[in-house]
């Protein structure tokens, strides 16, 4: 059994805001750094000249009067934006709730949001959270809230209309590839618990285990969840294992190389690289494999970022597992939190991370090894009635037909049972079929 490792250092990964009580998660860990004054820093005089020059025309000239403090964290706030789109100024109450967001336990609506083109874009949704339950799907652009319209707005300002009590009611006006028209879907918000892991048996000593988010203690229920599935399966040895981790927004750093180590007996898993010294880290498996070198097949999707890119890179890279699904999201950096002497922080990107072999997955993505979109099957209504030589007159009877029967009903069970996961879930369907292919493979190999 391999030991849950615990990193003294955490970098976020999040891939923008979850809408929860507050600004909320980047479901992330991150590296905190005390506030210093850097040595050797040159300040850009005549750009600053031109800065003091703008701050006083507004002062003087604006239609309405603004207060410094509102000037100047504008100001922040449009320094920071302009890096990239997950580097933000984090005021006091958003820096309190990113804290206590990587606990779980949050209220709102439950979705990793972003921006694109000035419109709120949903990452992804968040299992078991009203917004799943509500039909919002990753990718859809938000346009409008209740009667706002998010054109204009911040992300930052977009999310405190989002966030509210829980039990009161938000209308998202969404566009959704496909759709001729826009969608009107009203949201319920709550105190959301999110349960980063769920298993079940897949039956024949097959095991699933779905990964929603990467948060601190996702290693341990990893282990936890395998340690159950063993107990489920026949002689308390799994055959096969699929990952899910479709959808999932990323998370906790530590969490990611946690679970990549839960497979791995040897080898990097993940090195980042950045300007300074402190964000140049490497992560290396420990000796042991949960599932004792088992088959691992990994779902993934365009929901699929950052930490759980991580998860799929290394698993990939070090030919331990199939990847299957569709193309990840393509996050490969890596955000840090400055605090700042006021209690609030510099959330900036600091590094970019690597998989094993080097390959940087920042605006790429992982490829999967077997490519398989998302679709929707369904059992033919009427299936042709094929004639069989048990339908002949006359037919010789098989002697060993009375010992069969039983044999037949149970793979009559298993068709029905494997027809109704291909209609709730194809791709685990498929993923299913492929390690139940490799373990016959394995079996009529010659040891």
């Amino acid at each position: 059994m391999k030991s849950s490792m615990k990193y003294g250092l955490g970098m976020g990964l999040g891939l923008g805001l979850t809408i929860g009580l507050g600004m909320a998660i980047g479901h992330g860990v991150w590296a905190e750094r005390g506030s210093s004054q850097m040595p050797g820093v040159s300040l850009p005089v005549e750009e600053l000249r031109t800065f003091t020059e703008v701050f006083a025309k507004i002062k003087s000239d604006y239609v309405e009067p603004v207060d410094d403090k509102t000037l100047l964290e504008n100001a922040i706030r449009g320094m920071l934006s302009g890096l990239d789109p997950h580097s933000a100024y984090l005021d006091p109450e958003g820096y309190k709730e990113l804290q206590v967001g990587t606990t779980g336990e949050f209220g709102g609506l439950g979705i990793e949001v972003g921006m694109e083109d000035g419109f709120v874009k949903v990452i992804s949704p968040i299992d078991d959270t009203p917004a799943t339950r509500a039909g919002v799907k990753a990718g859809d652009l938000i346009i409008r809230l209740d009667d706002t319209p998010v054109k204009g707005l911040t992300l930052n300002e977009a999310v405190k209309i989002m966030r509210g009590k829980p039990d009161t009611d938000i209308t998202l006006t969404i566009v959704r590839e496909g759709q001729d028209k826009p969608l009107k879907i009203v949201v319920t918000r709550a105190v959301i618990k999110v349960q980063s892991v769920k298993s079940k048996a897949l039956g024949d000593g097959y095991g699933y285990v779905r990964i929603s988010s990467f948060q601190a203690k996702t290693g341990d229920a990893l282990q936890k969840e395998i340690e159950k599935l063993k107990k489920e399966a026949p002689g308390g040895e799994l055959h096969g294992l699929v990952l899910d981790l479709r959808n999932n927004p990323g998370g906790v750093l530590t969490a990611a190389v946690e679970v990549s180590d839960a497979f791995l007996k040897t080898g990097l898993i993940v090195y980042t690289e950045g300007r300074d010294k402190e964000s140049r880290m490497n992560f290396s498996a420990t000796p042991g494999d949960l599932i004792d070198g088992a088959p691992l097949v990994v779902l993934v999707n365009g929901g699929s970022a950052s930490a759980s890119e991580i998860v799929a890179g290394a698993l990939q890279d070090s030919k331990r597992a199939i990847i299957m699904g569709e193309r990840t999201f393509g996050k490969g950096s890596v955000q840090t939190i400055l605090p700042m002497n006021n209690n609030a922080a510099l959330k900036i990107t600091t590094a970019r991370y690597y998989t094993p072999s080097g390959r940087s997955i920042q605006a790429e993505g992982i490829e999967p090894h077997i490519k398989l979109e998302s679709m929707k099957v369904a059992a033919v209504d009427q299936p042709i009635e094929r004639v069989k030589e048990a339908d002949l007159a006359g037919h010789l009877v098989n002697g060993d037909a009375e010992k069969k029967t039983d044999q037949r009903s149970k793979d009559e069970k298993k068709s029905k049972e494997a027809q109704t996961l291909a209609s709730q879930d194809y791709q685990l369907y498929e993923a299913l079929n492929l390690l139940k292919g490799l373990r016959i493979m394995k079996q009529a190999l010659p040891k």
